[in-house]
């Protein structure tokens, strides 16, 4: 290969980099992205008023249920609600979000918890966030490795960034690759979309220039031959890295790497990173 050809194609791989990076941060800091989370509200059977979302939350085995006051008013699915409305059972890992003003309450279920977590544009952790540290893109760091099915997929149980809370997520295989001549394997998850695969994991790194509870690197659908891409340059932060307001998964324990993956997002500033 030549200099100019090997030039040309870093730089394609630097604005590929560039363009996911932006977008994360895009998602994160939308005006109700998790930046502009204020509260994290746990439900239970007694009617129960926050600081900021309107009227008065209960839930039970019928699901979610808000009292409306006076004046107050929700709009679910474009429609103004008022008084009593039922959220009815929502499934794990889902939610519905509801327009309050410029806010958006958030009602979803976490953990088998129903949750509220309210998102207002003019969250301070919003309105001050200047970007997350990165390390500099390098082709050194997307691997190739191999996923391999479980014959059935395999309940797996992981903690929380909330203390006391559980995810229990159907792990369809795992993913086997080499790093410097050292053979490592990685439990994954279902992804968003058909076919993909999400991995979280530590790293050596982690605690020291990464964030010490988790990342996550999302992987496109593996090739009929069982060949995945894994490109650590993506390693993502999720939201617990940045607010306490978050109910993010752990990875398992078998996806502890003991090496440095010095790639992808590293501890956010809000975190005390650099």
């Amino acid at each position: 290969m030549t200099t100019e050809a090997t030039t040309t194609d870093f730089h394609a791989f630097t604005e590929n980099w560039l363009e996911w990076y932006r977008a994360q941060e895009a998602r994160l800091a939308a005006p109700h992205g998790f930046l502009a989370i204020t509260g994290l509200h746990w439900l239970d059977h007694r009617p129960q008023r926050f600081p900021d979302a309107p009227g008065a939350w209960r839930t039970g085995p019928d699901g979610v249920v808000v009292d409306l006051g006076d004046g107050e008013e929700l709009v679910v699915d474009g429609t103004p609600v008022h008084g009593e409305h039922r959220f009815g059972v929502l499934p794990e890992r889902g939610g519905v979000d509801a327009v309050w003003g410029d806010a958006v309450i958030e009602i979803a279920r976490r953990g088998g918890h129903d949750i509220v977590r309210p998102r207002h544009p003019d969250a301070p952790l919003r309105t001050a966030f200047t970007g997350t540290p990165a390390y500099a893109p390098d082709p050194r760091w997307a691997l190739t490795g191999r996923y391999i099915p479980f014959d059935t997929p395999r309940p797996t149980t992981v903690g929380a960034a909330v203390e006391g809370l559980e995810h229990v997520y159907d792990a369809p295989g795992r993913i086997e690759f080499e790093l410097d001549g050292r053979r490592l394997s990685l439990t994954a998850f279902p992804g968003r979309g058909a076919g993909r695969l999400m991995v979280l994991f530590t790293d050596a790194t982690s605690g020291v220039t990464t964030y010490a509870a988790n990342r996550v690197l999302t992987l496109e659908p593996p090739a009929a031959d069982g060949t995945v891409v894994l490109d650590f340059n993506r390693a993502a932060n999720l939201p617990c890295a940045y607010t306490d307001l978050a109910t993010c998964p752990l990875p398992p324990a078998d996806n502890r790497l003991p090496v440095a993956i010095e790639a992808g997002q590293k501890i956010p500033r809000e975190r005390g990173g650099s």
